[in-house]
């Protein structure tokens, strides 16, 4: 992919109130093959918004013979710890990312498989025997963690498990503990690929939107110079437009008026190359919500096809790297100058 820096209008997102600057954003992407290479990928329609994610599917096996297999979604990781600010749709839900998936229009009821990793080691069983959920940052979790026998508690702590969070909040100390496990979680459903014949796949998810209190990518003399700045040329190609406006956004903030917020989406979109070669057509939408904001991305030939949303096309697509948006969101002002 060549570089296009895309200094757009982006959409409103109404982030929730952050502990501190940064709330981490999730990578989510597409659906995976598990069992064969004999199925490609015809097409690909890709909508992302801050609010939601919707892929279209078209795969077609010309084989003679009916292929039956796997198909995966992976979910991003979650780890756990007292400090962990991650953006996530339902924090105590299995389906964190309200994941729904059809095949030619009959919805599909896919399997969870979820794993519960600790320096390496799978702790999966030893959860469950304790009625622990695997969710680690979950209310149900940090309950059950609390409510473990002391001796049980303090083996997680030797093992590197959970730590103890205990505070004092003046009513003198209050038990806590925090779960350190990583969560993996895959959805995944048995399909038949007919012969000679092409089936329509579909899934929706709300993205895991990141972002900050501010706009992060300038260096201390508010100039487009340094590492940070380099990353963010890298990841989302910024240009001399995304820096004229974080310029702006910085000094309007230091004197109280209205400014800019980062926000993230990230999307993993090289699993396509794994449909038996290239993605033969290729669309992308990103929608935006109000003008006064922007977006910058990397693609080729984006256009801007309506009041809020910008398209892009390709065929025979594969994909080099994954897609990351940087949304700057218009927000109040609210300290003074």
């Amino acid at each position: 992919m060549t570089r296009l820096s895309a200094a757009l209008a982006a959409c409103l997102f109404a982030a929730p109130a952050l502990a501190n600057d940064t709330m981490a954003e999730l990578k989510t992407g597409g659906i995976i093959y598990v069992e064969t290479l004999d199925v490609t990928m015809e097409e690909e329609d890709l909508f992302i918004s801050p609010d939601e994610v919707r892929v279209n599917y078209v795969f077609a096996n010309d084989t003679d013979r009916d292929i039956h297999t796997v198909v995966a979604f992976p979910m991003p990781e979650v780890t756990g710890g007292p400090g962990q600010n991650v953006a996530i749709y339902d924090m105590n839900s299995d389906n964190m990312l309200g994941f729904t998936v059809s095949q030619d229009g009959k919805s599909i009821t896919p399997e969870l498989q979820q794993r519960a990793i600790a320096n390496g080691v799978d702790i999966t069983g030893d959860l469950i025997v304790h009625k622990i959920p695997l969710l680690p940052l979950s209310e149900a979790t940090n309950k059950a963690l609390n409510t473990l026998p002391d001796d049980v508690r303090q083996d997680f702590f030797d093992r590197g498990l959970a730590m103890d969070s205990s505070y004092d909040a003046g009513e003198g100390m209050q038990r806590d503990t925090s779960a350190l496990w990583t969560m993996s979680s895959v959805y995944w459903w048995r399909t038949t690929f007919p012969a000679h014949s092409k089936i329509k796949v579909a899934h929706t998810y709300k993205p895991s939107v990141g972002g900050t209190v501010a706009t992060t990518y300038l260096n201390e003399n508010n100039e487009g110079k340094g590492e940070r700045y380099e990353e963010y040329v890298k990841r989302f190609c910024i240009d001399d437009a995304m820096v004229k406006i974080a310029k702006q956004s910085n000094e309007a903030m230091v004197s109280g008026k209205p400014y800019f917020m980062e926000n993230w989406i990230s999307y993993v979109l090289k699993t396509g190359a794994n449909w038996g070669g290239t993605i033969k057509k290729f669309k992308l939408t990103v929608d935006k919500g109000k003008p006064e904001n922007y977006v910058s991305f990397c693609g080729t030939g984006v256009k801007k096809t309506g009041p809020t949303s910008f398209e892009m096309t390709a065929e025979d697509l594969s994909p080099e790297k994954d897609l990351d948006i940087l949304l700057l969101v218009k927000v109040e002002n609210t300290l003074q100058p």
